[in-house]
């Protein structure tokens, strides 16, 4: 970006270089958390410091199931606060079996995040690299290349940690709203544009759910094919969730962005990242109006912690989804750029085969397979 600066010296107008600055909310999370957060951290900074058009602040925000151990709160309101005021939220593996809520639910400050900041459109990118495993067996020349789009507020969320349980029975409430799924379809729409305007996809959005079943989930498709009205030059068609678990398995390569509700989503952003060769490979982004949280799909894995030998590339491939999203955000193409190429450094790491973490059959540690990617790029 640029300044114009009137200056006195020769009598001639200046232009200076200007570059933008962002601050990056940092949570390390758990167990794993801060040794993946770590070298994704000096990633960012390797290629912030090449760019002369942006710069990153991080700022951490303590939170998570250790800090609840330690201090009764797991989302202190002073690092809601730094998440809130930040331009994007960075936030590693979340929780630990051991440390819960005296009702027994797990400690999720990310959850608690999504709903407090209204992150409503949870993305999850499905892609398999040539080269890269998969428990697929592809059929030449099919590639996978689709984005599941969970909505992150409601469904069946919605009561967590506020169900009513009695002796004799458990209740929850699925929450659908039409403001929330009208952003929602918004979000999934104009996804699938920019994806097709960049070659990456037909434009093509399926909106999956139950409505055979549930008035719920019919609500939710007629909210939707309202959107797809507003679409004239990209496809809008349906699923069945369960069909879409079957062709997920049989036939991904046939789609582009899918769209469902929140407990959907929860399963079949997993199942996705079990096509991409585990969670080690799988981002994710909650993204709202005003904010967004980048983090990896996978747990804290304590058990491994401290070892040196966690896989970092979800959580790379996190901050790579998190510098597209500022840069077409803010108009900084050479931000938008640095993620792809992030993006595209990863997918060429885990192709050689060369660094890859035990997780995906290799023998490189955490800072092996990091500074495989800062070769890379």
């Amino acid at each position: 970006m640029y300044t114009l600066i009137d200056t006195l010296k020769n009598g001639k107008t200046n232009w200076v270089d200007m570059k933008q600055s962002f601050e990056i909310a940092v949570f390390d999370g758990d167990g794993i958390g801060p040794e993946i957060m770590g070298p994704t951290c000096d990633i960012l900074q390797h290629l912030a410091s090449a760019s002369n058009a942006y710069e990153l602040r991080f700022t951490p925000a303590p939170a998570g199931a250790a800090h609840y151990a330690e201090t009764g709160e797991s989302l202190p309101a002073t690092s809601m606060e730094i998440a809130r005021n930040a331009d994007a939220i960075l936030l590693s593996a979340m929780g630990l079996p051991t440390v819960r809520y005296p009702d027994g639910t797990e400690i999720s400050p990310q959850i608690e995040l999504r709903k407090a900041l209204t992150l409503f459109a949870g993305v999850r990118p499905v892609t398999i690299q040539p080269g890269q495993p998969t428990p697929l067996n592809m059929p030449p020349g099919k590639s996978v290349d689709f984005v599941l789009i969970r909505e992150s507020t409601e469904g069946l969320f919605y009561t967590q940690g506020r169900g009513e349980v009695t002796k004799d029975e458990a209740r929850e409430t699925l929450r659908i709203t039409r403001d929330i799924s009208e952003k929602l379809f918004q979000f999934a729409f104009n996804l699938a544009h920019d994806r097709k305007a960049h070659g990456r996809g037909p434009g093509r959005v399926t909106c999956v759910d139950k409505a055979n079943v549930f008035r719920a989930f019919a609500f939710f498709r007629e909210i939707f094919d309202v959107e797809a009205a507003k679409h004239p030059d990209l496809i809008a068609d349906h699923a069945y969730v369960d069909a879409t678990a079957l062709w997920m398995v049989t036939k991904p390569w046939d789609f582009d962005v899918l769209v469902t509700e929140n407990m959907f989503g929860d399963i079949l952003s997993d199942l996705g990242a079990g096509l991409m060769g585990g969670l080690g490979l799988a981002p994710s982004a909650d993204i709202g109006l005003d904010n967004a949280v980048f983090q990896p799909c996978h747990g804290s894995a304590p058990d491994i912690a401290g070892q040196g030998v966690a896989n970092p590339l979800a959580m790379i491939l996190s901050a790579a989804m998190m510098l597209e999203w500022l840069g077409l955000r803010h108009d900084n193409p050479a931000m938008t750029r640095d993620g792809m190429r992030l993006r595209k450094g990863v997918g060429d790491v885990v192709a050689s085969g060369q660094m890859l973490t035990r997780d995906l059959g290799g023998t490189a540690g955490t800072a092996q397979a990091a500074q495989a990617v800062i070769d890379a790029l």
